[in-house]
């Protein structure tokens, strides 16, 4: 439970406010991105579909009193890949809030490596779809040949581009265009959510609603170069825009200037 009240921060794009601390392992060309045994495939039905979805389903209606809105617009791209991408606001829900979006469709998610790095749960969150940034050129091309895999089997890819966890933060942080190249590559559509904190009656605790909008393109007459300049902006302006819809504070966010000021 995070009890914070206030939270000072310097840098928007690098800050990282998560309780957790784990030393991260490295992500080599030795990581096995991609399994093709049948036990594997079992362990990661196991994982997702009888244990992690059923837990995801109980934790977000108890604990946030989850609501999704506009999840019709997911359900006309079920036979297509796609990459989906939100705002990054809390360890634990940010992991199952996903799997709520577009059921039945799988969710494979582009994490740092500490989510592989945990004890005992490291080892089960490749089952659960997490696909770790690589540390080298030969872990990048396996982690790129498995999120091409991911997406020609019809999957969603979920990208957090804010990188880094702000608990209960309720605007949206200036993220950088690096993600989007993916959804230029291998040309399918890119949609977002906007996870936000809204008053629920009788309770200190607040609800969150998430909203999904898209499908979003890239500009095809532009350079890759502004593709994914302009791709980003379309998203971050969209995700801005549903971040108003957060009236509620849970905990307050400083800049140190503005303290010190």
């Amino acid at each position: 439970m995070d009890k914070r009240k206030v939270i000072y921060y310097e840098d928007e794009l690098h800050d990282e406010f998560s309780i957790a601390k784990i030393t991260p392992k490295k992500i080599d060309g030795n990581y096995i991105y991609c399994y093709d045994s049948f036990f594997k495939k079992f362990t990661h039905f196991f994982w997702y579909r009888m244990i992690a979805t059923p837990i995801a389903f109980l934790y977000t209606k108890f604990e946030f009193h989850h609501k999704i809105i506009g999840k019709e617009i997911l359900k006309q791209y079920q036979d297509t890949g796609y990459f989906i991408y939100g705002n990054h606001t809390h360890d634990i829900g940010d992991a199952f809030v996903p799997s709520m979006l577009n059921f039945p469709k799988d969710n494979y998610v582009i994490v740092h490596p500490n989510n592989v790095s945990m004890p005992y749960l490291g080892k089960i969150t490749p089952s659960l779809g997490a696909l770790p940034l690589p540390d080298d050129k030969t872990a990048y091309r396996n982690f790129l040949h498995a999120v091409q895999r991911r997406i020609q089997e019809k999957h969603a890819v979920v990208i957090y581009p804010e990188a880094h966890i702000w608990p209960y933060y309720t605007k949206i942080r200036p993220f950088l265009d690096t993600s989007f190249h993916y959804p230029i590559k291998f040309d399918v559509p890119t949609f977002c959510f906007t996870n936000t904190y809204q008053k629920r009656k009788g309770s200190d605790k607040p609800n969150m609603v998430t909203y999904i909008d898209g499908p979003f393109f890239p500009n095809k007459e532009l350079s890759d170069r502004d593709k994914k300049i302009d791709l980003r902006n379309q998203v971050y302006d969209c995700m801005c825009r549903r971040s108003k819809n957060s009236n509620v504070v849970k905990i307050a966010y400083i800049k140190k200037e503005e303290k010190n000021g």
